[in-house]
């Protein structure tokens, strides 16, 4: 079975890429454009690199590896730094990579994102209202909710991570 993409560094003896489990974008296209309009509402306002981070971070604590690939190319294309992106998964540990702002941010993103831990801690707010004037806040919950819904989409329908180029997408 070839792939569409090429792995420039990748050994000949790869596990096969799995297909879609379900094209929800192509069976529900109303609920996929209404998904893109709220993401770009979302996103109104928030520094394009601290919202990638975002991204980034939420779609590795629901395993989603369609938009891992997705927002880490897009952090890339932004100029993020490769190092500042692989310490994202221990960014608690890695916090000198990362600004005070952008720290509540993760910690925000993390404490939305992981629900099942119990609610939002008054703490994790408190940091975030900080750094975040209330509307701009307010757009950032917006738009970890947002990512979290896509990253629910992906996992559920197993969308195959690899073939995204940053400038293909805007979710």
């Amino acid at each position: 079975m070839t792939s569409t993409h090429e792995h420039h560094h990748a050994p000949a003896d790869l596990a096969p890429e799995h297909p879609p489990r379900l094209p929800v974008s192509q069976l529900l296209p109303d609920v996929y454009k209404a998904m893109v309009r709220l993401d770009i509402a979302a996103r109104k306002g928030l520094d394009p690199v601290l919202l990638e981070l975002v991204k980034i971070r939420a779609s590795q604590l629901n395993h989603c590896a369609f938009c891992l690939d997705m927002h880490s190319k897009d952090a890339l294309a932004a100029g993020e730094s490769v190092e500042r992106i692989v310490q994202l998964s221990a960014w608690e540990e890695s916090r000198h990579f990362y600004t005070e702002k952008e720290l509540a941010a993760l910690a925000l993103t993390e404490a939305v994102t992981v629900l099942t831990d119990g609610f939002v801690p008054d703490e994790v707010y408190a940091k975030a209202a900080q750094h975040f004037e209330e509307t701009e806040l307010a757009q950032l919950i917006a738009a970890i909710t947002v990512i979290n819904a896509w990253n629910r989409f992906g996992v559920a329908g197993r969308l195959p991570p690899g073939h995204y180029s940053p400038g293909n997408h805007k979710s």
